[in-house]
């Protein structure tokens, strides 16, 4: 008996770990004490690497992730060519010959490389997210550093490490917007490569030394929210909810449940129809005829406050 009522009290704990273990809340995010809010940061990014190192043939990698959230599968592309269901961070390599193609008509598929994720049902790996932060290797830093794993790609574990760098006048979605624009200006550069200036930067990928074989993607992300002081800054508190807002959403969320409850509660005890299910239901019903007769008497009081009753002064 001991055992189970034991088990049942650490089921919650073991619920807990095994969330952290899969997803990152980017909403709240502690570490040393320091709150962080990432959610804005949510959604599908991109940096796009151009490489001309290996002629003929010049090379796209673009690189994909969201923190938040697995990215979602594009239509219309072959599930050869794109990573699987569950991947954070993902990798596609793509090819053409200058010479052959100039237009890039034929562009090709080399590789897919599922770097983060979660992967249980393939490999049974998963996202298994490490979030520190940039202090703890730099004193003068400011910003998180997550570590993102679960893949498995050309028979290596595969890590994502991006490094959120405080930057106070950068959302970090800078990238995504001025993508937007320019697609919806229809400017379009095939041999596009992600500027240096951006926000979202691609810093390297390759093995790293020690006892297992691993391969790691690098980003650097400016953004004000990875700041320390940016949670108990005035914006951040402009952009939660207020004491009102809760207070108006409890005392819903209260009265509903009150009278659903009491209308269930009538009606299995009682056989209650109509008017009869609410609790208090007669009070209800002369709600409005109660205002009306309030709002009546507050008028008469404010508007006949001079009189001295119904006689005139002779």
């Amino acid at each position: 008996m001991k055992t189970v009522i034991a088990t049942l009290f650490s089921l919650p704990f073991l619920l807990a770990q095994l969330a952290a273990a899969v997803s990152i809340d980017c909403d709240h995010i502690r570490v040393d004490n320091k709150k962080f809010d990432i959610s804005k940061l949510a959604g599908p990014h991109s940096v796009i690497v151009h490489d001309t190192s290996r002629p003929p043939a010049e090379y796209n990698t673009t690189w994909s992730l969201n923190l938040c959230a697995p990215l979602k599968k594009a239509d219309g592309i072959p599930d050869a060519d794109q990573c699987p269901s569950g991947t954070r961070v993902c990798g596609v390599v793509r090819s053409w010959n200058p010479a052959d193609d100039p237009e890039q008509e034929h562009v090709e598929v080399e590789n897919v490389i599922p770097v983060a994720g979660n992967f249980d049902a393939s490999t049974g790996t998963s996202l298994d997210p490490q979030v520190s932060r940039l202090k703890a290797q730099d004193s003068n830093a400011d910003g998180l550093q997550i570590e993102l794993n679960g893949g498995y790609y050309n028979k290596k574990k595969q890590r994502a490490i991006i490094q959120l760098q405080c930057d106070k006048e950068r959302t970090g979605n800078d990238d995504e917007e001025r993508r937007r624009k320019r697609d919806d200006e229809k400017d379009e550069d095939k041999n596009e490569t992600t500027p240096a200036d951006s926000s979202l930067t691609f810093v390297s990928y390759g093995p790293v030394d020690g006892k297992e074989a691993i391969e790691v993607v690098r980003f650097n992300w400016r953004t004000k929210y990875a700041c320390e002081d940016y949670a108990d800054s005035d914006e951040a508190r402009k952009t939660g909810w207020g004491f009102f807002t809760w207070f108006i959403l409890i005392a819903f969320l209260g009265t509903a449940a009150y009278l659903i409850f009491g209308s269930w509660l009538n009606y299995n005890r009682y056989g209650a129809r109509g008017w009869d299910l609410l609790p208090h239901g007669d009070t209800i019903r002369d709600l409005p005829y109660l205002v009306k007769d309030f709002s009546k008497k507050v008028v008469d009081t404010v508007s006949g406050g001079g009189s001295r009753g119904g006689y005139s002064a002779v």
